[in-house]
């Protein structure tokens, strides 16, 4: 479920990149993960089961036999994981990280969560906090779209999102080599979740 949330935001960046419209439902359901913060199960930080689909689609695709594998999407999700090792590592961003969304919180009181305003708060955590962690992530598209400060703002506030389900990956035990050696047996419950859903 965390795998297939990375993918989800990551998928969305993507679709931000090549096309001029949003999918303000599937990035509401990537924003939302970033807010629940101590979750008692993984289902808790992803209430939009039907959003999550994406992300099991693109889990069977890209580690499955298929040759129309993503290379893009496996750039982001490798570039992803490495920020999030760096992360892990800094105790310092962590603690920034949790009181910024604490703000977020609070703003949540004035503003809908895919606000103008609180999409450029979540991108200003990724700009100030998870950005210089590492090597920037180059996102590729149309430059049309990438130089537009709206279109920035989402591809920040949704690879903050990816980043949120990277932590949660980790938590659970997941790690990088599992994506080689425990192939099978994540594209089966990918695709068991796919059927459900």
């Amino acid at each position: 479920m965390a795998l297939a949330g990375i993918l989800q935001a990551i998928s969305q960046v993507q679709h931000l990149t090549r096309q001029s419209n949003a999918d303000m439902d599937a990035i509401a359901a990537s924003l939302n993960a970033i807010l629940v913060t101590n979750p008692d199960t993984t289902s808790d930080v992803y209430t939009d089961k039907i959003a999550l689909n994406k992300g099991y689609q693109l889990i069977v695709s890209q580690l499955g036999d298929s040759q129309n594998k993503d290379m893009e999407i496996t750039r982001y999700l490798v570039g992803i994981l490495a920020l999030e090792r760096k992360l892990a590592r800094s105790n310092n961003a962590l603690a920034m990280l949790s009181e910024r969304i604490n703000q977020v919180h609070r703003q949540l009181s004035h503003f809908e969560l895919t606000s103008d305003q609180v999409i450029a708060n979540f991108a200003g955590i990724y700009s100030d906090i998870i950005s210089p962690l590492g090597p920037k992530l180059q996102i590729s598209g149309n430059p049309e779209f990438l130089k537009r400060p709206q279109t920035q703002e989402k591809i920040r506030a949704l690879l903050l999102s990816a980043m949120r389900s990277a932590v949660l990956w980790r938590q659970l035990g997941g790690k990088r080599r599992y994506l080689i050696f425990n192939r099978k047996s994540i594209i089966d419950i990918a695709k068991n979740n796919l059927t459900l859903s």
